[in-house]
């Protein structure tokens, strides 16, 4: 990839893709992000200079082998950890030296998270799960009982909207935090192996959801070590040792 020295989010940006393309809004933007771990005495660099320009509306899936930065640089796209050096703008705000607090409030507004795991509540019911983003952006009770139903509906589990995440089937699960990453209407929505621990029906009906989504213009990030999954995706990202190896589309 070529690289640029701008700094902030634009209204267009061209410049870091590897094919021509019309101007499109960047919606996050990773300037020369590095990040390094002290373990003791050593110091462990995971991520050596990655430039990445993010545009609204795609469809990205990161790849690699095991160790070569993915999940770091997915924790610093969802505001979970921060680079030791470099900037990350998520729309027009630098998070790269934010105290915990705003960066809290960024994640908890603008990104919506899916997780392997599901990382589901197993106290709340599905309906309360959903709504848990919303209760913490200060939403009124009444809005968010209203937001989570509608989502519930729009991930086929409107009838099971008061069963616990342990009464419901794997795929289930994803559905439900499908939704409670849509509640906040958030500007990108990131995807950590979302399929990985489903059977190839359920994988399947959620990668159909995510190309619903994606139709609909949402913005997904997906970490995957499938390449059936990531040619679902409309731009392949691949990392090597802590580098971008490509960028294609």
């Amino acid at each position: 990839m070529t690289s640029t020295s701008s700094s902030g989010i634009g209204s267009t940006a061209g410049a870091r893709t590897t094919s021509a393309r019309p101007p499109q809004t960047v919606v996050a933007r990773l300037e020369d992000i590095r990040k390094t771990y002290n373990m003791g005495a050593l110091a462990v660099q995971v991520l050596h200079g990655i430039s990445i320009d993010f545009y609204g509306g795609d469809y990205i899936s990161i790849m690699g082998p095991s160790g070569c930065g993915k999940s770091t640089l997915m924790n610093i796209l969802g505001c979970l950890d921060q680079p030791t050096s470099g900037k990350y703008f998520l729309g027009d705000e630098d998070t790269s030296q934010m105290p915990d607090d705003e960066l809290s409030t960024i994640r908890g507004a603008r990104l919506g998270f899916i997780f392997q795991s599901y990382n589901l509540i197993q106290q709340l019911n599905v309906l309360e799960n959903i709504e848990m983003p919303l209760f913490y952006q200060g939403y009124s009770e009444a809005e968010s009982q209203e937001i989570a139903m509608a989502l519930a509906e729009r991930v086929g589990l409107g009838d099971r909207v008061h069963h616990k995440p342990f009464e419901l089937s794997g795929g289930q699960q994803q559905r439900v935090a499908i939704a409670r990453a849509l509640s906040v209407d958030p500007l990108i929505i990131l995807a950590d192996e979302p399929t990985g621990n489903l059977d190839s029906k359920s994988g399947a009906e959620i990668l159909n959801l995510f190309d619903e989504l994606h139709s609909q213009g949402k913005t997904l990030i997906m970490v995957t070590h499938s390449d059936e999954l990531a040619e679902r995706s409309d731009r392949q990202i691949r990392l090597l040792d802590g580098r971008v190896e490509s960028d294609e589309r």
